[in-house]
């Protein structure tokens, strides 16, 4: 079992994708990265904590290799972008990924080599050191999940599901 810490923009649409991606055994909403001890989604969102929205996606390498796990990230989020995502605008959206050790690192920089042919603009995704993960509010987990119908879920996940879907069909559940 292994677990990637992964920002990509507001973690509700990280989730919903690795949330339905077969091999995944636990998505975690939560924040990392910044100075505050005890960060909430408020503060969070004040853009003043340093943190970033991420999920610690935990899965079974035997059914999902680790190559893909990383490039559905790439897919589900525009990684040219510094700190925003479509409307999402601020630090807390920021493109990163929070290595555990030195071979995550390596894992993560050459995903980012692999994957920069797919877009025109250089890839601005941060990789650091995993500081502290701070598990996000219970409303926050597998929000897509409990709220499909909910607007931002309609407008903004559905579209970035479609084009994982499209690329990655063989590891998502119908």
């Amino acid at each position: 079992m292994k677990t990637f810490v992964l920002g990509g923009g507001c973690f509700w649409c990280l989730d919903a994708l690795y949330q339905q991606t077969r091999g995944v055994t636990e998505v975690v909403s939560g924040y990392t990265g910044g100075h505050t001890r005890f960060p909430d989604y408020d503060s969070v969102c004040s853009g003043m904590t340093g943190h970033a929205e991420v999920v610690a996606v935990s899965f079974d390498e035997t059914v999902i290799p680790e190559d893909v796990v990383l490039d559905m990230f790439f897919v589900s989020h525009d990684p040219t972008t510094l700190n925003r995502q479509g409307y999402d605008v601020g630090t807390q959206y920021r493109s990163v990924m929070y290595y555990q050790d030195t071979e995550q690192q390596t894992l993560f920089e050459n995903s980012i080599r692999r994957n920069q042919d797919n877009w025109s603009s250089p890839i601005v995704t941060e990789v650091s050191r995993l500081p502290t993960f701070h598990v996000a509010e219970e409303y926050h987990q597998d929000f897509y999940g409990k709220h499909p119908e909910q607007g931002y879920c309609q407008v903004i996940i559905n579209p970035k599901l479609a084009k994982a879907r499209k690329y990655y069909a063989e590891w998502l559940a119908a």
